[in-house]
């Protein structure tokens, strides 16, 4: 029997009939491309675990003595005990967080230059706000340092105890009281447009350029009836019987406060909370996100931190980057629709 010996056809979809030369001088490139792919994710493994080689800025957008300054400062001394290295704060006021925001989104990707940030300017301001950048996407969520209510502070001269003595001044007399805020759409801003919506009621915004040093003055002058502030930046004032407490944005009472009823007792329905938190540009390598956020949650962990923090009106929240990334973008949504409920306009 004599055995014939059949050529199949080659076909677009099959491997090159006569493979030798062809297959053979493929290989050393396929190689070559292999090694520089493994070579370029060793070297960012590496430069990763040798992170910081050199001192990180921490850049945030808003006055010194206001609450994201006063809350990044001890963080950042804690980072620079544990990595060895200084973590300096750098306050770049104005536009609402946007300008430190849109620096630290278009910084390098090495974690060098990171952004200290409140929620309201990375998740309501950009709904009111044209911004150079996108907060989702532009930036990595490393690790949420404070969660907080927001305090509503007045002048003395004005003669309310509680937010039910403010909505029926603010009813008889439409327009007449004002409150202060670090910026159109900052988080302090739409503490007061939700009082306003909820009771009903017309009072006179006035945005500075930043918070703490920026506000405080006018307030404590009376030049502005009230504002809406972290309790950490109002302390001093309340403590000193230069503003009065009047309420919490929270639900519940804050221990720094125990005497101040939520707004919600007389508004129903009042509910807003603030946090604040650390960010890298978008493309930060995970392993140095995963090693910031645990170096931040020891450090929220101490009993020293957990001590200060209370007495400042903060929780420690300890989430991880990725409860942080989520936590995030529903605020980004819910202050979406609140900003359209309201009927604000972007600017």
């Amino acid at each position: 029997m004599t055995h014939v010996l059949r050529t199949l056809p080659c076909t677009a979809f099959d491997t090159p009939c006569r493979p030798g030369p062809a297959r053979d001088r493929r290989r050393p490139l396929r190689a070559a491309l292999l090694t520089g792919l493994l070579g370029c994710l060793a070297a960012t493994q590496a430069s990763a675990q040798a992170w910081p080689a050199k001192p990180v800025r921490l850049i945030h957008g808003f006055a010194p003595g206001s609450a994201i300054d006063v809350s990044i400062r001890p963080v950042a001394a804690q980072l620079a005990t544990e990595f060895g290295q200084g973590f300096s704060v750098e306050p770049r006021p104005g536009a609402t967080g946007q300008i430190a925001n849109e620096f630290v989104s278009k910084s390098a990707p090495d974690a060098y230059t990171l952004l200290a940030a409140p929620g309201s300017s990375l998740t309501s301001a950009p709904h009111l706000q044209k911004a150079p950048y996108d907060s989702l996407k532009d930036l990595t969520p490393i690790a949420m340092i404070t969660a907080f209510s927001f305090v509503l502070v007045a002048h003395p001269s004005v003669p309310a105890k509680t937010a039910r003595d403010l909505v029926a001044i603010a009813r008889a007399k439409p327009g007449l009281l004002t409150y202060g805020s670090t910026g159109v759409g900052s988080g302090f801003h739409l503490a007061g447009e939700l009082l306003a919506s909820l009771g009903g009621v017309k009072m006179v915004h006035v945005p500075y350029r930043g918070g703490g040093s920026a506000t405080m003055p006018d307030l404590v002058s009376g030049r502005v009836d009230m504002m809406w502030e972290s309790y950490a930046a109002v302390r001093t004032q309340v403590e000193a019987g230069k503003l009065r407490a009047i309420g919490v944005t929270g639900t519940t009472r804050i221990g720094a406060l125990p005497d101040v009823p939520p707004i919600n007792d007389s508004v129903p329905g009042y509910d807003l909370v603030g946090w604040h938190g650390v960010f890298g540009p978008a493309g930060v390598p995970r392993e140095v996100v995963e090693r910031m956020n645990g170096s931040i949650n020891r450090a929220l962990d101490r009993k020293d931190l957990r001590a200060l923090w209370a007495q400042q009106g903060f929780d420690t929240p300890q989430l991880t980057s990725e409860q942080f990334a989520q936590r995030m973008r529903r605020d980004y949504a819910f202050y979406g629709k609140l900003i359209r409920s309201i009927g604000l306009q972007a600017q």
